[in-house]
């Protein structure tokens, strides 16, 4: 079962100029890298990604901006299967952390379906981080 929120991934074009915006409005900023940047709003996690094809507008094939949903790790599996079941389409493969799914709305809005959590994530950048990865002490 979907349990709420789980991130949001913004596609940007300029990420000092994103990260000073998301500050400036009260963000934590945790990492940044090459490409993207990881900043939280309470318990809310925020990804920047930076789009990268300038014969693309927003909201296209290749722009990353997506709403991330909660799921348990214990239902994920049956969870799986029941989009498999209903013939729901995929924008792209889980290459990060955490088992996802990302699945396309009839409306061809890019969801994800995330186990895992901000905190997850910045652990597993300890181990295996993003080239360019800046860490940012928290206030």
């Amino acid at each position: 079962m979907i349990t709420g929120l789980n991130h949001i991934t913004l596609s940007i074009t300029d990420l000092s100029c994103s990260i000073g915006f998301y500050k400036s409005l009260g963000a934590t900023l945790h990492v940044s890298w090459q490409n993207g940047a990881y900043l939280s709003f309470g318990d809310l996690w925020l990804c920047l990604n930076l789009h990268h094809n300038p014969n693309s507008s927003f909201n296209t094939e290749s722009d990353y901006t997506h709403f991330a949903l909660n799921i348990d790790a214990k239902d994920f599996g049956g969870f799986r299967t029941k989009v498999e079941a209903l013939n729901i389409q995929y924008w792209q493969q889980n290459t990060s952390e955490g088992d996802s799914m990302y699945i396309l709305d009839p409306n061809r809005h890019k969801l994800e379906i995330h186990v895992g959590s901000l905190q997850s994530r910045l652990e597993s950048l300890k181990a295996n981080p993003y080239k360019g990865l800046t860490w940012y002490p928290d206030k």
